[in-house]
């Protein structure tokens, strides 16, 4: 089948960016501005530009204000997508919400899932197609970056992702992850002890990646577009000086 159209997309914006205090104490950090655009603006333009056409953006109780003030100023730029704001009572990791909340939204068909706080330039309709051919549970899109020692190191066998080497000292690969991934909902099963347990924090990095990795159910798809980690005041003003050249 070609031609395959993710619907949805779920917006992870409820970290409190403690690298980026005191900046992060007033402002979260997806809405913190390039080029005088927010962060999140960017991700949502992606989106859009590649036929999502439902956004869930998750976030901190506390900075549910923040938030809805940020939608009701710029939805009119979204004009034609389905943008929600889903506030978590209570810190549920990068996977929790959707494992315990959000997968009846979600239903049956895969959706892309984001770090709400890194620009990234990746050719969605690509990655799709990509996911779709590899036949695994979930998609990482990868980036090539020249200090891959900072990051989260992918090891890949073929299109498969099958270790991950966190800051190691000497990488073998320039590859790490984007914080973008393409998740199928049957993802879930392997979650299942932990949500009938009633873990409500859920990593996907490290309770949900590392088991479709050792089943070759994780696959990498290898992105050429600009990315940039925001993480901190340095990186932050790399993207603003990087971003538009």
């Amino acid at each position: 089948m070609n031609g395959i159209r993710i619907k949805k997309a779920i917006i992870l914006a409820g970290g409190k960016g403690t690298r980026l205090y005191p900046v992060t104490l007033e402002t979260p950090k997806p809405l913190l501005t390039v080029n005088k655009k927010p962060i999140i603006n960017y991700l949502i333009g992606m989106f859009k530009a590649h036929g999502v056409e439902e956004v869930a953006i998750t976030v901190r109780k506390d900075d549910l204000e923040d938030f809805s003030w940020w939608l009701r100023r710029y939805q009119n730029n979204f004009n034609g997508l389905w943008i929600n704001l889903m506030a978590e009572e209570e810190p549920m990791g990068t996977f929790g919400y959707w494992a315990h909340q959000l997968h009846t939204w979600t239903g049956d068909e895969p959706f892309f899932l984001t770090n709400g706080d890194e620009l990234k330039e990746v050719d969605l309709s690509a990655m799709a197609a990509h996911h779709q051919k590899v036949r695994g549970l979930a998609t990482i899109a990868a980036v090539e970056v020249p200090n891959p020692n900072e990051y989260g190191v992918l090891i890949c066998e073929g299109d498969h992702i099958c270790n991950f080497l966190e800051k190691p000292e000497n990488p073998p690969t320039n590859f790490i992850s984007s914080g973008l991934y393409l998740i199928d909902p049957k993802v879930r099963e392997h979650l299942a002890g932990k949500i009938q347990a009633g873990e409500k924090f859920l990593m996907i990095e490290k309770d949900l990646f590392p088991k479709l990795a050792a089943e070759r159910k994780l696959a990498a798809y290898k992105s050429s577009g600009k990315w940039f980690d925001c993480g901190n005041l340095q990186r932050w003003e790399k993207a603003i000086k990087g971003w538009g050249l």
